[in-house]
């Protein structure tokens, strides 16, 4: 194992809208832009913009209204309208597919160009490995088991060495459905302590912010992953009981950050800055 470069942080993030899952969780960019807000609060590495309820240019709405949380729209479009003040907290997302992930922007870049957005891919299918382990700055898995999630991480860090890269370069959250409306300590049978459940959705975590942030401090010492992105079932009730219960929790043990040390998503997430390659 190399030196790595922000090594051992727990790194969190948090979908906003949450409407594929639940469509009456669909709201207007008001809500949306608040939710955003509160993700910041709690010092979340960055927002997902997704669901069919998604208004049009929201992440440039939310990065003009908030100072540090990174935004990444899925899909991985609406970054070109913002401002370029703002565009070293963006991201994109894109699908693992061969054709859907494009080769990773900043080389030969001018020294004076805009930060080029992290990229962040959906690496749960196997056929999205590859592309995940060339392109991806984050990786996205949805296993519902710690040691499948370990087996994904350490093969696509393996990949990652393969291509040339630096596979410290490279974080993979495990992707999760969290629905923390049945109480605040018991988790329902099955879930909590025993792990999240596979749905046809993914993997869903059901009981309360303190058993969760157990399960995230548990699969994070164990290396299974760098972190979890976290997508709310019910958005307003679960993104509060996540920030204000589990990642304060998080932050009490001193698991989590309590505020942002830099300005920029690559910072957040411990990324060394690209740098541009000499023609």
């Amino acid at each position: 194992m190399g030196t790595s470069f922000g090594r051992g942080l727990l790194h969190l993030a948090a979908a906003v809208d949450s409407a594929a899952v639940d469509p009456a969780g669909a709201d207007d960019a008001d809500a949306q832009v608040e939710l955003v807000r509160l993700a910041e609060r709690g010092g979340l590495d960055f927002v997902t913009l997704a669901g069919d309820g998604t208004p049009p240019g929201l992440a440039a709405r939310v990065l003009a209204t908030t100072r540090r949380i990174g935004v990444v729209p899925v899909p991985g479009e609406g970054v070109a309208d913002v401002d370029p003040a703002h565009r070293g907290r963006t991201g994109v997302w894109a699908d693992g597919g061969a054709r859907g992930t494009p080769p990773r922007p900043g080389a030969g870049g001018g020294g004076s160009a805009p930060a080029p957005p992290v990229r962040v891919v959906d690496a749960t299918a196997p056929g999205a490995r590859a592309a995940a382990a060339r392109y991806a700055d984050v990786a996205v898995v949805r296993v519902a088991d710690a040691v499948q999630a370990g087996i994904v991480r350490d093969e696509l860090r393996e990949r990652a060495a393969g291509l040339g890269r630096d596979p410290d370069g490279l974080r993979v959250l495990a992707g999760l459905l969290v629905d923390l409306g049945d109480g605040e300590y018991a988790a329902e049978p099955g879930h909590g302590g025993g792990g999240p459940r596979p749905t046809v959705h993914g993997p869903l975590y059901r009981g309360g912010p303190v058993d969760l942030a157990e399960l995230i401090a548990v699969w994070h010492k164990d290396g299974a992953v760098d972190g979890f992105h976290c997508v709310p079932v019910a958005p307003r009730r679960d993104l509060e009981r996540l920030v204000n219960g589990t990642v304060a929790l998080l932050q009490h043990r001193g698991l989590f950050r309590t505020f942002y040390p830099g300005s920029t998503l690559r910072e957040h997430l411990g990324l060394r800055p690209l740098v541009p390659t000499p023609h």
